[in-house]
């Protein structure tokens, strides 16, 4: 048989050479790629087109869920488990909603991350059992009317633009519009209106409020 062939993503070079340390261990799984960030990952997917996208949820610059949703949609094919510290209702719904089959605590027991592999590959959806059951239950209510209700209004953050929730993901990162457009390598203009759309879009009119919104929708992690 093939080996699941896997890309690692996370922003923290040790816990990189962990996990790949323990992947090297499991029979049938073969790492070909690594990044460091939400973009180097997006490239790597592209060159690799590995069966498993093992992600960071918490990745700046480009934040794991929206890598997750990006991935999702060009690739529907790549299994994505989603890695966290978080085990919060939110963050797990936005990740299955952003299309993770897989979310696993990065505190989980070492035989979970091989567990987690094989359960998605074979199709099934994992979860790590500290996780609520009730968070599965809601994810499934709440998909169940989102079906019902065809004509249903998106989410306002679901409705934001891939480029409008990588500026609030910087704005919420403490970037100034300056910041922005170097970063994004656009003009500080285009910088400043898709700040302007942003708000209009969430009717959210101070950097603070854009800031505690990205921390309820899961774009960053509170700080500790």
């Amino acid at each position: 048989m093939k080996p699941t062939r896997v890309v690692l993503a996370d922003d923290h070079t040790l816990v990189r050479a962990g996990i790949r340390s323990l992947l090297s261990t499991m029979r049938g799984i073969e790492v070909v790629g690594e990044a460091g960030n939400g973009h180097e990952t997006l490239e790597i997917i592209k060159q690799q087109m590995p069966d498993v996208l093992l992600l960071d949820i918490a990745m700046s610059g480009l934040n794991g869920l929206e890598v997750a949703s990006r991935v999702h949609k060009e690739y529907s094919e790549i299994k994505i488990i989603m890695l966290s510290m978080h085990s919060t209702e939110e963050y797990v719904l936005q990740s299955l909603r952003a299309g993770a089959v897989g979310y696993l605590l990065k505190d989980a027991a070492l035989n979970e991350l091989e567990i987690a592999l094989n359960a998605v590959t074979r199709g099934e959806t994992y979860l790590s059992p500290s996780v609520s059951k009730y968070v599965v239950d809601e994810y499934k209510r709440r998909m169940s009317v989102d079906e019902i209700k065809v004509n249903a209004t998106e989410s306002p953050f679901e409705q934001l633009t891939p480029r409008q929730r990588e500026v609030l993901q910087l704005i919420a990162e403490g970037c100034s519009t300056k910041d922005i457009a170097r970063k994004l390598n656009i003009s500080i203009k285009t910088a400043d209106a898709h700040r302007t759309q942003l708000m209009e879009r969430l009717d959210i009119h101070d950097v603070a409020g854009l800031v505690r919104y990205a921390i309820r929708v899961g774009v960053v992690k509170p700080e500790k």
